[in-house]
């Protein structure tokens, strides 16, 4: 393998390091690249932006201090503002997705992966996870390119969705399993359907009692708590926000039988459904 030493020398011309071209950025600069065994960027203040890199096939690497990373695919790097920029493809090929963004505060705590050298943090998603974040990706290079009003905030809210998709992997933040990602979609697509454990087991691609023990472990709750709290949750907005009858709603949150719903309801909410609308309406 090149050392980082190795690398350093491949890149300059004499002594002198080649400044590559430093983006402007306003809010949001995305793109996708392909580039062979010659790419490299030098950029000796770093920018006063964060860099998103997401390797999609190939390999690249970071060169910081002393320190060479080699990321791979459905890795996902992020470069500190003030962070010199000395990456390249390795070998022979490196595809990638970029994001230069300025974060919102509120972004903050998306940031805080953990870091593999000074100034560049990392991240190994799983595959399902990476076309996720790739979408969002190229859905942010796509706003920000097209000229329409309000293009960098459609853009910026783009990556804001590909920094919570790896915020779901984050070690730092109790990262989630994908199976139990998918089983949580799932719910969401389908509260109204009748959503047994061995449906759900059948989604994530595990037995009943590995599924339950994983979601507790991650959730906090049992898949069939998980779905009974999605539904009296949805339940309680539709009574607050209408005035469909009571045996329409239970209905309409998965409970064909209104009694069933009620009790179900009671037990969760401590009053009834007719009594949590007259309360809400107070």
């Amino acid at each position: 393998m090149e050392s980082a030493a190795d690398f350093m020398e491949d890149h300059a011309v004499g002594t002198t390091r080649i400044e590559s071209y430093t983006p402007q950025v306003e809010a949001v600069e995305a793109g996708h690249l392909t580039e062979g065994a010659e790419y490299a960027t030098y950029r000796s203040g770093g920018t006063t932006d964060w860099l998103l890199i997401q390797t999609l096939a190939g390999a690249g690497r970071f060169g910081i201090d002393t320190a060479e990373v080699i990321v791979g695919p459905d890795s996902v790097a992020l470069l500190r503002p003030g962070t010199v920029h000395d990456y390249g493809s390795h070998h022979d090929h490196w595809e990638l997705r970029f994001a230069h963004f300025h974060p919102r505060a509120e972004w903050l705590a998306l940031l805080d992966w953990p870091e593999a050298a000074p100034g560049l943090r990392l991240l190994d998603l799983s595959p399902a996870l990476s076309l996720r974040v790739a979408d969002a990706l190229a859905l942010a290079a796509r706003h920000t390119m097209s000229g329409v009003a309000r293009a960098q905030l459609f853009g910026a809210n783009a990556v804001e969705l590909a920094l919570l998709w790896c915020d779901t992997q984050n070690p730092g933040e109790g990262e989630m399993d994908d199976r139990v990602l998918a089983v949580i979609e799932h719910i969401g697509r389908h509260l109204t359907d009748p959503l047994s454990i061995a449906d759900l087991a059948a989604v994530a691609n595990l037995s009943t009692s590995r599924l339950g023990h994983l979601f507790a472990e991650q959730v906090g709750s049992s898949p069939q708590q998980f779905v009974q709290a999605r539904r009296i949750g949805l339940a309680k907005q539709l009574l607050d926000l209408t005035n469909r009858p009571i045996a329409d709603i239970a209905a309409e949150v998965g409970y064909p039988d209104p009694l069933y719903f009620s009790t179900r309801f009671r037990r969760q909410v401590g009053l009834s459904p007719s009594a949590y609308r007259a309360r809400s309406r107070g």
